[in-house]
């Protein structure tokens, strides 16, 4: 018995010894999640080359959703299956991507890729999770094309749900706003035509209190200008200002300011005068200058239902209609149709968001077909 625990001490010593040495070296070489994978669940090089390559398929898909965007289905033992969808995100619009299973042991790798020209498809890998987690949050500096890359580990087999929304960086800067307040927007004439609007002006009764929209310290408080009473905030995290004008009057306010604080109330001063109570809202770059800052407050719509649960997960699917169209997004409007397949010819099941599947052809094609074109088989 002595040498049994003896034994089991050494053991365990010896996976603690291991496990501290990984850890030393990872902080020298950076692996990546999938190395770590590979390395941690002992994958065999032949294994590993056609789990990792499966990713190229991916990146000639043409798949696009808008966000938000839910899907179910099953991930399935050494399928190599690899989910990708491309969205468009707008400087100011935070992704937020999460992947349910109902098992806590599933590894799932999420990673975010930022198309870098239109004319090929090229992407550059700009974020990804932690293999152990499920979940990925980004927040766009750009208006581009992004790929998101979902690819659950090799022996995975379980029920998922993908959830994809956006949100906005910052909260509303008027207390109690919603988006149907904002009524001039970047870019409209001023004066004329002999300038162009730098911000956005949010109405809302006079005195309706104007808050911080993030963390930061107050650079200025005042009254100059066309502005009128105004305030700006700085925002380090982000390297830019937040400037609020038009204020009817200033709130005592300190040095810096959290997220929600209250920093003046809703007035008309400055060359607003002649105009119903707004706040001008803007944004500006230290290096740039001004942005356009509707979509760091702009509330996006979110998801209204759960995900759609499954009665049975099928593998394939085979068209029942003369003919079947199969799109790049999951609708009729403003999707493209990849191809057309006819009577009998079947396709490799992936998920399904609303009444649509989510499927992959015999070309190794990833697209979506209707519902009521195919029956699972």
């Amino acid at each position: 018995m002595k040498q049994i625990k003896i034994l089991s001490l050494f053991l365990i010593l010896i996976t603690s010894g291991c496990s501290q040495i990984n850890k030393a070296s990872d902080f020298i070489t950076n692996p990546t999640a999938k190395e770590q994978y590979k390395r941690d669940f002992i994958v065999s090089d032949e294994l590993f080359s056609i789990w990792e390559n499966s990713v190229e398929t991916a990146f000639k898909d043409s798949v696009s959703v808008n966000l938000p965007y839910a899907e179910t289905g099953k991930f399935f033992p050494k399928s190599f299956s690899v989910y990708s969808y491309e969205i468009q995100l707008q400087p100011g619009e935070v992704l937020n991507l999460a992947v349910e299973t109902d098992s806590t042991k599933q590894l799932v790798f999420i990673e975010l890729f930022e198309k870098t020209t239109d004319s090929t498809n090229l992407f550059e890998k700009v974020k990804s999770s932690d293999f152990r987690k499920k979940n990925l949050s980004f927040e766009a500096e750009k208006t581009a094309t992004y790929k998101v890359m979902i690819q659950p580990e090799i022996e995975a087999t379980a029920p998922f749900a993908f959830k994809m929304q956006k949100s906005p960086a910052y909260l509303f800067p008027v207390a109690s706003g919603v988006n149907t307040n904002v009524q001039s927007y970047w870019g409209d004439n001023r004066d004329g035509g002999a300038r162009s609007h730098e911000g956005i002006d949010i109405f809302a009764k006079r005195r309706t209190p104007v808050v911080a929209a993030t963390n930061g310290s107050i650079g200025y408080t005042g009254e100059k200008g066309l502005g009128g009473k105004q305030v700006w905030l700085r925002d380090r995290k982000r390297n830019q200002s937040l400037y609020y004008a038009h204020l009817d009057s200033i709130a005592n306010i300190p040095g810096s300011v959290k997220r929600g604080d209250t920093l003046g109330f809703v007035g008309n001063t400055g060359n607003a005068r002649t105009t119903p109570p707004h706040l001008h809202f803007g944004i500006y770059k230290s290096y740039r200058g001004a942005i356009n800052p509707l979509y760091f407050v702009y509330q996006a719509s979110s998801l209204q239902t759960e995900p759609e649960k499954l009665d049975s997960i099928p593998l394939k699917l085979i068209v029942q209609s003369n003919r079947a169209n199969l799109r790049n997004k999951p609708t009729t409007s403003n999707s493209r149709v990849l191809s057309t397949l006819k009577a009998q010819d079947t396709l490799q099941f992936l998920g399904k968001t609303r009444e649509w599947f989510h499927v992959r052809t015999s070309a190794n094609k990833a697209s979506f077909v209707h519902q009521s074109l195919v029956t699972p088989i």
